[in-house]
């Protein structure tokens, strides 16, 4: 501390000596300027004035009386109490020798920028989700605020708002004293120094180049940051008028409950627009400035009440309102009825945001643009149409919560976890509850105690919030049951995924990622990777149509036993591929009716005739990304892909065989509404016309070949026109992997392709036979959606027969 003091007067002795010495050169400076006749004038005039100065205080006072001596000693120390706090406030405003940090500079003042929550729209215009750390969507205009609202705050918070410039002089005693009793609340901060500390995070802890040294003292630091915002606001006033520092403090001030500015307080707390507040709803709002989780109207409703009616005799007092008013409104209640949090994340967009993120975080990097998501107040536009998003995800939860009922009682009370075999799997949720948070919290609680980690699991039962189709309109129920068992009751629940794609521009029209968000947030759409099973096969039909052997969809091959032998990992092998229900019918199949009826043995023979590299070669020409291993069962599905993956490989047939990657941002503004980038998918044509429009023929063949595995999808479908007409409508192949895993549906139209996908969290869950199916677990999924989708009349997309080989002009 000596040490310290030692460098204050040293640097308070080098101040001393610059001041001399610059008004010495000021006066050298004057003398060449002036010239030698004009200085010398100059000072004859100053020496005459001191002088007369002089005789009138001789006239008039005894300068060896000692109140003379006292009065001049009064003299004196204002004098130099005023030089001293101009230069103390120039220290300030300058960042002398770093000892008060930096103040914002002119272009900070001029154009400050608050951290502004990015929105998320759909093409239709409705804002679906957001991104933030501080839920803050600004008020543009003052006259979006209700005049309630502004009485109430000056009333509360600064009634001399309109009379100062920033500084409350007639208050700045009460500071001072304030500071000298520690109390960090000050006392006479006006809205504009509060605005001061709002945009510029005074309070905030900051670096050296913000703080200063000082800033590290005990009781100085204090003094200084006062002294900035002092400073600042009257830099402040003199940049914006009185309406736009109300707005700009309505605009950064922090209500609770997660919402940051006085818009997204309004909606949290009364569903209202700031313009729509009553007297009460603004007392309320305004009150919670005092301190937002104290007078929060719902953690502490009787606090919030009380604070909201010193706000109401506030403005009776200032004249705002009558006194007759304030006392009859404050017996009404506080009206919080519609209070709702926004949460980072909440709803089905939590599916795609990621997606969305990782996308535009790409883009910014590779393109050395500086955007920030959760502060840059973006507006993200996606090409997701609202109404079909709430139609997928209608579509979703109608067929999961029939396809639950009917998992629960295939089951009935046994698990549905087995192996290959049909056991089920002996420690499957020990190995499950192992990877799950709790466990990994508690084993950092009790470390090295593993008997006290299984008994929280297993023992302590608590009251849980779980999901469940049984449950309310929010598939909510609350029930009393230990996290062990909360685990198995998620693993016993089916998941699903949606996307539909307008195939000729590659918009994603619905993302449906899960059963709820809220629950579970395992992305089945593009986060996931599962076997696609026979939704692959039109990929190896694909590379046998447009690949170098030419082949057609009349040209035949034989459902009969075959092997082949291959080589894997250096070690000699013999594939012996068998259809789903184990049976060969020895027919000499057209390829059509081979995909139509998803036969095994000829996918399996047209994948070793065209070669497996071939078939990855057309699989990435198509879109697929994933990995996969040039191994014969390739063509049965076997590795892992996407939804996402597969919808973009199926719009490549619908769109005359140009891949289009499938898009999902369509474009970015600014807070101002000035376009940042729009977006274009990625287009390449991947395989001839001639050869989409066989694989549109072919994927028509599920629905009108007899035995074809997608019939289904026409079984009472709704709206329809009848006849023939209806088979020329649709294209769909089914998947289903090894013992009912996975049950996939793809479904085209003349303009969508829509990707379904049902099976557990885990493989070994999943029906036992048929039941299990794609056909009867994810394609009456896409039939929902779809039924749906050509029922709303205000949608471009109708039923519509797929164009003609000659009216495509193909020979």
């Amino acid at each position: 501390m000596n040490s310290f003091l030692q460098f204050v007067r040293n640097q308070w002795k080098r101040l001393g000596i610059l001041l001399s010495s610059g008004i010495g050169w000021l006066g050298t400076g004057l003398a060449r300027t002036l010239g030698p006749e004009r200085s010398a004038a100059l000072q004859a005039r100053y020496s005459a004035f001191r002088n007369r100065t002089a005789d009138w205080v001789d006239q008039r006072f005894d300068r060896n009386a000692t109140y003379f001596r006292v009065i001049v000693g009064m003299w004196r120390g204002f004098v130099w109490l005023f030089v001293g706090a101009a230069i103390y406030l120039f220290c300030v405003e300058t960042n002398f020798l770093y000892l008060t940090g930096e103040m914002p500079d002119t272009e900070e003042l001029q154009n400050p920028k608050l951290a502004q929550s990015s929105e998320i729209f759909t093409a239709d215009g409705v804002a679906i989700g957001k991104f933030f750390t501080e839920n803050r969507t600004p008020v543009k205009e003052f006259k979006q605020l209700s005049p309630h609202l502004v009485n109430a705050l000056v009333a509360t918070e600064d009634f001399r708002f309109y009379q100062h410039s920033g500084i409350d002089f007639r208050a700045l005693g009460g500071v001072a004293l304030g500071l000298l009793r520690g109390d960090e609340r000050g006392g006479g901060s006006t809205i504009t120094q509060q605005l001061a500390k709002n945009l510029f995070k005074t309070r905030k802890k900051q670096g050296l180049a913000r703080k200063g040294v000082l800033g590290y003292v005990p009781g100085l630091s204090k003094v200084v940051i006062k002294s900035k915002e002092w400073l600042t606001a009257v830099k402040l006033e003199r940049n914006y008028t009185k309406e736009e520092i109300l707005l700009w403090y309505l605009n950064t001030v922090d209500f609770g409950s997660n919402s940051y500015g006085i818009k997204v307080a309004s909606k949290t707390f009364f569903n209202k627009e700031p313009d729509e507040l009553n007297i009460q709803q603004a007392a309320v709002l305004v009150g919670l400035q005092k301190a937002t989780t104290t007078y929060n109207p719902i953690l502490n409703p009787k606090n919030s009440l009380k604070r909201r009616n010193v706000v109401l005799d506030q403005m009776a007092k200032y004249g705002y309102i009558t006194h007759s008013v304030a006392d009859s409104i404050s017996n009404l209640p506080l009206g919080t009825e519609d209070y709702k949090v926004e949460q980072p994340t909440a709803g089905s967009e939590g599916y795609f945001k990621r997606y969305i993120q990782e996308h535009l975080n790409k883009w910014a990097e590779e393109n050395d643009e500086p955007l920030n998501l959760y502060t840059d107040g973006l507006r993200i536009v996606t090409t997701i149409d609202s109404r079909m998003q709430l139609k997928a995800e209608e579509a979703v939860q109608e067929g999961m919560k029939r396809l639950q009922r009917q998992f629960d009682n295939h089951w009935g009370k046994r698990n549905p976890w087995t192996d290959e075999n049909g056991s089920e799997l002996v420690g499957f949720i020990d190995t499950v509850a192992r990877r799950s948070d709790r466990f990994k919290t508690l084993a950092k609680h009790f470390p090295n105690q593993p008997d006290s980690v299984w008994y929280y699991l297993k023992n302590r039962a608590d009251t849980i919030k779980l999901f469940s189709w049984k449950g309310d309109d929010d598939n909510s129920i609350t029930r009393v049951m230990t996290p062990y068992d909360s685990i198995a009751h998620y693993k016993k629940l089916l998941q699903a995924g949606m996307m539909s794609m307008e195939a000729q521009t590659g918009h994603i029209k619905a993302w449906v990622g899960g059963l709820d968000y809220d629950y579970f947030k395992y992305d089945h759409v593009r986060q996931g990777k599962r076997q696609p099973g026979s939704t692959f096969k039109p990929i190896v039909y694909c590379s046998a149509i447009d690949g170098p052997r030419n082949l057609s969809p009349c040209d035949r091959r034989k459902d009969e036993p075959f092997e082949i032998d291959y080589e894997e990992n250096h070690e000699k092998k013999v594939w012996r591929p068998q259809n789903a229900d184990g049976n060969f019918t020895y027919a000499n199949m057209t390829l059509r009716q081979a995909m139509a009826r998803s036969v095994n043995s000829v996918t399996a023979r047209l994948t070793d005739e065209v070669r497996p590299d071939t078939v990855i070669q057309y699989a990435r020409k198509l879109g697929i990304t994933s990995y996969l291993q040039a191994v014969p069962s390739i063509g049965l599905g076997s590795f892992d892909v996407s939804l996402y993956e597969m919808v973009g490989a199926y719009g490549t047939f619908l769109n005359n065989g140009t891949f289009t990657e499938p898009l999902l941002v369509l474009r970015v503004e600014d807070r101002n509404g000035n376009l940042i980038k729009s977006f274009e998918p990625e287009r390449r044509q991947a395989i001839r016309e001639e050869s989409a429009f066989l694989m549109r023929y072919m994927l028509q063949g599920g629905l009108q070949e007899p035995g074809g595995t997608s019939s289904r999808l026409l079984w009472d479908f709704q709206g329809l026109p009848g006849g023939n007409v209806r088979y020329n409508l649709f294209g769909g192949k089914t998947g289903t992997t090894s013992n009912y895993s996975d049950g996939w549906f793809m479904c085209v139209t003349k303009e969508l392709v829509t990707g379904v996908w049902v099976g557990g969290d885990d493989r070994s869950i999943h029906f036992r036979g048929k039941i299990g199916e794609g056909a009867q677990t994810a394609l009456p999924l896409a039939k929902l959606f779809m039924e749906k989708v050509f029922a709303d009349k205000a949608l471009p997309y109708k039923p519509k027969a797929f164009a003609t080989a000659k009216e495509l002009n193909l020979k």
